[in-house]
């Protein structure tokens, strides 16, 4: 007999699972509470602009990666345009051009630092090793950390002897491996190779894991791609496949109670109406579970789980911006990190990333208009009052347009429409509180073995998105998706 499945929550890990359950044939009910699929991957439109909420820049669509497998189990083909030149870097010493062949972007590094040539080469030799090491896992997707026997069972079957050389890497960190090759003290070096992590890790080399660091700094090259419209085409695309498969989708259904009933789950949303389910999967932020879940269900959750409820993440300012890519000397790349002077840190406009439509992209805007997506990391104590909040807007966004200005002259002559999505928006649209955004940073203490598992300690109830294993970005709340639907229909699925 069929499963009755509750998924609440249409962002990627929600959407993920929702859509792998019902092409298996379950019976799937999905509450999203926005009109809009994709949660920090949606989309939302201004006039005749349409704006990613997030950034663009797709990964995991490479054959055999995560997304790929996904929309080749859904029989979803996406439309992509591959990126040999991924992105643009600009340092305030120099621009770096994130090139997809590996041999191609080495030699540019080594030549923008030939004192260090030898340590650089060597360096990437050695993280290439590694991701290759680490990637040969994702085939199977075991988890991490895994809570049951089943779980243990399937990561030990994933182990070859070659995982052996990862573990001398297990429990160290990027800044150990830039001093192991000699490039520790080589801060411009270093500050590119932050801006690469924040965006991806949510921290930088001093503290990231270096597994996943290896990761990140490897997955550009496997494959990057412009998605048309996008990335909320991969939950438009999803949000598809699960109604050509039976599911049922309710948008507008924000769930404030999730409780146990005749050993049963039964979710209560904003308009009185209930959902009983065998099983439930919770794609909401983790900070909201205490608003949802009663005391007694709250203690019974694992611990990790528990922790990271109370644990604050980053924030984030976002500009969204149309220009008139005709009033600028040549329209803008789809992709760029701006990053300033490094003793500014990571946060507060210090780094920022810029997703741009291609002129082509009528599915974004007009001829002749670009719409670009432009966010910060912030921390959310800037942001706590009311006086603070007006000013750090303000401030921030005046900075981002200064640091933009000058790497593009004249954009606010360009500038057809603006408009800022600071934390209050994140919080009110994406149902994040104070706007928790990203997931938590992936340093030693709150990555691999210490994630919080899909599993949440109570019967039959499953949490996914960028809080839990192995992270945050589409491709880390996909997995976790992934995980969750696999747990519940008992198959590997993909």
């Amino acid at each position: 007999m069929n499963k009755h499945i509750l998924v609440v929550g249409a962002g990627i890990g929600g959407l993920t699972a929702a859509s792998l359950l019902a092409k298996h044939g379950e019976n799937v009910t999905l509450l999203e509470s926005s009109s809009e699929l994709g949660g920090c991957a949606g989309k939302f439109k201004r006039h005749n602009y349409v704006f990613p909420v997030g950034a663009t820049l797709g990964m995991g669509l490479e054959p055999g990666g995560i997304h790929e497998r996904v929309f080749r189990y859904l029989e979803k083909p996406m439309t992509l345009q591959p990126l040999d030149q991924v992105m643009q870097m600009v340092h305030p010493h120099a621009t770096f051009t994130f090139y997809k062949d590996r041999a191609q972007h080495v030699e540019q590094m080594t030549s923008h630092f030939p004192q260090a040539s030898q340590n650089i080469t060597a360096f990437y030799r050695e993280i290439y090793q590694t991701a290759a090491t680490v990637r040969t896992l994702m085939d199977r997707l075991p988890v991490l950390p895994p809570t049951t026997a089943k779980e243990w069972l399937y990561l030990i079957g994933s182990l070859q002897p070659k995982h052996i050389r990862l573990l001398p890497y297990f429990n160290q960190t990027l800044e150990k491996r830039l001093r192991v090759h000699g490039l520790s003290k080589l801060p411009e070096f270093r500050h590119m190779i932050d801006g690469l992590l924040i965006d991806s890790m949510q921290t930088g080399s001093e503290d990231v894991s270096y597994l996943l660091a290896a990761i990140a700094l490897d997955i550009y090259h496997e494959g990057a791609y412009y998605v048309p419209g996008g990335l909320y085409q991969l939950a438009e695309k999803m949000g598809e496949s699960f109604i050509e498969n039976g599911g049922t989708l309710k948008k507008r259904r924000t769930v404030k109670k999730l409780e146990r009933k005749n050993n049963q789950w039964r979710a209560t949303d904003h308009r009185g109406n209930t959902y009983d389910a065998q099983h439930v999967v919770l794609n909401v932020p983790i900070h909201q579970l205490p608003n949802i879940l009663a005391p007694d269900l709250l203690r019974q959750l694992k611990k990790p789980l528990r922790e990271g409820m109370t644990t604050p993440t980053w924030t984030t300012l976002a500009l969204y911006i149309a220009v008139d890519w005709r009033k600028l000397q040549a329209p803008l790349p789809p992709f760029r990190q701006i990053s300033l002077d490094g003793e500014q840190g990571l946060a507060e406009v210090g780094h920022f990333f810029m997703s741009v439509s291609t002129p082509a992209d009528s599915l974004r805007a007009p001829e002749g208009i670009q719409t670009i997506t432009i966010s910060t990391h912030s921390e959310a104590h800037r942001w706590d009052t009311k006086e603070k909040y007006d000013a750090v807007r303000d401030e921030l966004s005046e900075r981002m347009l200064e640091a933009i200005e000058k790497v593009i002259p004249h954009i606010r002559q360009a500038i057809v429409h603006f408009e800022t999505g600071a934390p209050k928006g994140w919080e009110r649209y994406t149902g994040r509180p104070n706007g928790y955004v990203g997931g938590f940073p992936q340093t030693l203490k709150s990555s691999l073995f210490n994630s919080i598992s899909h599993q949440s300690g109570l019967e039959n109830l499953y949490v996914c998105g960028d809080h839990i294993f192995p992270g945050g970005g589409t491709i880390g709340a996909a997995t976790s998706g992934i995980h969750a639907a696999r747990s519940i229909s008992g198959e590997r699925l993909i």
